[in-house]
This record gives C-alpha cells, structure tokens and sequence, in this order.
C-alpha cells in the first residue's frame, strides 16, 4: 500500500522534507484556502501540486474536495454547485489528481469532546463522551427536541447495559463551569472544524448562533432524503468521473451514531452497501475509515473489510476502544477494535487481486493508506498541531504499520 499523510498545506507546521524524512511516498491535501464553494481551478492546483513535487513526493489523494451544506439538504442552489464541484473535479484530474476523498455529514465534520484525554503512558488520545455531547446539545447548544431525543438514545455500550444518558447530562449541569463550557464548544466547534474547508473558522465570533443557522437548514429532512440527496450529487458527478476515471471514496460519519437530531447515512454496514448499490459505477467508491467504522460497536470492521474492498480506493488505518459504558477512545494503532494488521491483509490481497503496483503497466499505483489520528506524545501537544494530527504520534503510528505491511510482505513472499 502506499504510505501517504494528510498534510494542511504550506503553513503546516509539519513541513514535506520532515515528511519525506519518515517515509511518507504521497500526500493527502486539499486547497485550504479556498473558500468553500468557489471553483478550484487548474492553476491552483498545479502550484500546490508542483510545491509538493519539488519536495520529492506526489499529490495522491484529495481530503477533501468539501461537499457544500446545499447539496447536502438539496438547497434551491444545489444544481449551481453540483456545477462547481464538477469544475473542480475536471480541473484536478488535468493535473493527474484522480482519488477524491469527501464526506456527506451534515453540519458537522467530526466530533470529539475532548482533544487531550489522558492515557496510562502520558501520552493523551481524542474522546468521545456521550453524556458531555448529550451537555453541550441540551444546554449550550439548546436545540429544540435534544432532551427527547437523548431520552429515547438507545444505550452505546458494547455490552447492552443499560444507561441513562440524559440522566447524566442533567448530572453534569450541576458542576458544570464557565471555563469547561468554553473548552467544549472549542472541542466539538472549533478545534476540529476550523482548520479545514468547511462551515466554521478559527476566527469565528459567534459558533454557536452559526451552529444553529446550519441546523434549521435540515429541518424536514430525514435519512431517506438525505439518501436521495446523497444519490442525485453522485448521480450528477458520475459522467465527469468517468470522462476523467476520478474515484468518489465517501468517508464514513465519525463518530457512526446519529446526533444533533441529524440524519447519518455512511455509517453501517447496510448505509455502505446502500451506498454502493445505489449508484453501482465503480468510480463510486468508499474511504475505508476503521477509526470511524470502530467506534460504533455494532460494526463489524473486519468484515466489513472485507466485503467493501473491491470498492475500496482509500485507507484510513487507526482504531478505537469503546469503554464498557459506550464512550470511546482513539487506541493504539496495534490496539483497539479494528484489527489493523488483518485489514493490511485484505487490502494487500485486494491490490493483488486487481493488479496493482508500483510499477504495473496500466499505470495504476498502490492503494493509498494514511495512518489517521494519532498519539499526541512526546511535546506535540507544545507546538501547535491541528487536533488529532500530532506529529510524533502518527510518525509511529506509521512506523508501526510500516512493520506491519513488511511482515505480511515477507510472509506472502516466502509463501
């Protein structure tokens, strides 16, 4: 597989010549500071592409080319930037960028109440607890239908024990202060939204007002027509990906669970062969998340694996460990629920399978896998790094699956 890294452009902290240093062969980007909605043209892209050649790498996979909110709910626009995201599309594949990575959540990218969560070692990982979540809905947020909706939540543990979880958001009220409020908007808002493409800076002034202005715009719209919205972009976009062979991978929703009264449609087993079915071009394809996928505990992710490689074009290897009461963590690369060393296996077995390598004579390369979320350890937390994309922390998470992806070589080899 090809080792690649989601890196944020030439103001990221962690520059390609550190990069090249670990190992990295290609890049995950995207052009950051457009706006969201506004055509990427051709010359764009070259810059950043030929900025990222001169480092010795190559441009392998967009993350992401943003899905704007009115193709989402099917805003009266929606058409105008279909139109857009078609352009786009055309102008990256003239510049030999043909895998985009994109994702159909509404409102929201992803979500972690805290960015920081202490481990054994000392080093910390991103957490997601439901009954902070459950807070920052109901009291902060104060969206109308919360407190019914977390009443009828069906229990996250792994187990089936039974939880109350507005119960405990109640609980919460009462000891909650001024400064950890603040911290939780800059958690589930800011910090993980701000440094990409989409519906919130790091400058904004007003989150949470601008938090419920998204939400109004899905009033009405349920997962069946969040279905068919997702159905008519593909749809649209099918012929451009075919007339230029760009692969669509679809993230999964992260976390896997429906919040915030939204529909989540990318986020079992079903949604995905859904997915797949619905639009069966093989240009239609699916960014393999295990981080994602693990996080819900009735996910199966190895089964999963190996049922959706064919129509797999992109890898995120990490994992999560779902604590007995539901809650998660982001776990060690080795650790967790996703067994990331059988899904090297599935995936290197599925490259075989369609005659891909380095070298093969259709000019086809390597399944492209980036190492997602990581430790933060050692000092990352000291210089700056987005959230969730330490630096130390993912460059072992990649040497550990470096290990990984040369065993299984040397196995099949001697094999």
């Amino acid at each position: 597989m090809e080792k690649t890294w989601r890196w944020f452009g030439p103001k990221d902290k962690i520059t390609l010549t550190m990069l090249r240093q670990i190992g990295v062969e290609g890049i995950v980007t995207a052009l950051h500071d457009v706006p969201l909605g506004e055509v990427w043209t051709r010359e764009q892209i070259r810059a950043l592409r030929e900025y990222i050649e001169a480092a010795g790498l190559r441009w392998s996979v967009v993350e992401s080319l943003p899905v704007t909110e009115t193709i989402k709910y099917g805003g009266p626009d929606r058409d105008a930037q279909i139109e857009i995201y078609k352009q786009s599309l055309r102008a990256l594949a003239a510049e030999g960028i043909r895998t985009v990575c994109y994702n159909f959540m509404p409102v929201l990218d992803w979500a972690r109440t805290d960015l920081l969560h202490p481990n054994t070692d000392g080093s910390s990982n991103l957490f997601f607890s439901y009954a902070e979540f459950a807070y920052f809905d109901i009291y902060i947020l104060q969206r109308a239908g919360a407190r019914e909706d977390w009443a009828r939540t069906p229990t996250p543990s792994p187990t089936g024990e039974p939880r109350d979880i507005l119960a405990e958001a109640d609980a919460l009220a009462k000891v909650m202060t001024p400064e950890r409020e603040h911290q939780l908007v800059e958690n589930i808002v800011i910090k993980t939204q701000g440094f990409v493409s989409g519906n919130f800076r790091e400058d904004d002034e007003a989150p949470i007002e601008k938090f419920r202005q998204l939400l109004a715009l899905y009033r009405g719209i349920d997962k069946a027509q969040l279905r068919a919205n997702l159905r008519y972009f593909l749809e649209a976009i099918m012929p451009v990906c075919n007339e230029c062979n760009i692969n669509m991978c679809v993230h999964p929703d992260d976390p896997p669970i429906e919040i915030l009264g939204l529909p989540r449609i990318v986020r079992t087993a079903e949604d995905i062969r859904w997915l797949l079915n619905a639009v069966p071009d093989p240009h239609n394809g699916l960014t393999f998340c295990a981080g994602s996928l693990s996080a819900g505990a009735y996910n199966d992710v190895t089964a999963m694996a190996r049922e959706f490689a064919p129509r797999t074009h992109f890898i995120h290897l990490r994992s999560c460990q779902i604590f007995p009461n539901g809650d998660f963590t982001e776990a060690s690369h080795l650790g967790g629920r996703a067994d990331l060393i059988e899904l090297c296996r599935i995936f290197m077995n599925e490259e075989s399978a369609r005659g891909l390598s380095p070298s093969s004579q259709s000019g086809a390369s390597l399944l492209p896998f980036r190492v997602d979320h990581g430790r933060t350890m050692l000092g990352d937390e000291a210089r700056g790094y987005n959230a969730g994309y330490s630096f130390l922390g993912r460059m072992f998470a990649m040497a550990q699956m470096q290990g990984v992806i040369a065993t299984l070589e040397k196995v099949r080899s001697e094999k």
